[in-house]
């Protein structure tokens, strides 16, 4: 079983960086697609970005594309999510997920890191 630890949310100024990094644990997670998602206070959880590393793949939301990064250190077992250029409307609790059993939907999730954004 995956578990799944992020960090390096925190409160930064609107236009400044944080990265964001999720550690799995319990198994390789070299193979499968991850993401991220976030979820601000009175709204839904929202898609952010996912990777597919073994095909070289990344993807966005609109939202965030052409400010956050996507990326994986196998190495390491890690995700992260390069955040620049940030705006308030980005505040939220970031989640890490991963689809564990190839079958599409994301199963196993983080505990969260929030992110505030200051304007």
């Amino acid at each position: 079983q995956v578990q799944l630890v992020e960090s390096g949310g925190g409160l930064v100024q609107a236009g400044g960086s944080l990265r964001l990094s999720c550690a799995a644990s319990g198994r390789t997670v070299s193979s499968l697609r991850m993401g991220w998602f976030r979820q601000a206070p009175g709204k839904e959880r929202e898609y952010v970005a996912s990777i597919i590393y073994s095909a070289g793949r990344t993807y966005y939301s609109d939202s965030v594309k052409d400010r956050f990064t996507i990326s994986r250190d196998n190495a390491k077992n890690t995700m992260y999510l390069q955040m620049n250029s940030l705006k308030p409307e980005d505040t939220a609790v970031y989640y890490c997920a991963a689809d564990t059993n190839y079958g599409g939907a994301y199963d196993c999730w983080g505990q969260g890191t929030q992110v505030t954004v200051s304007s």
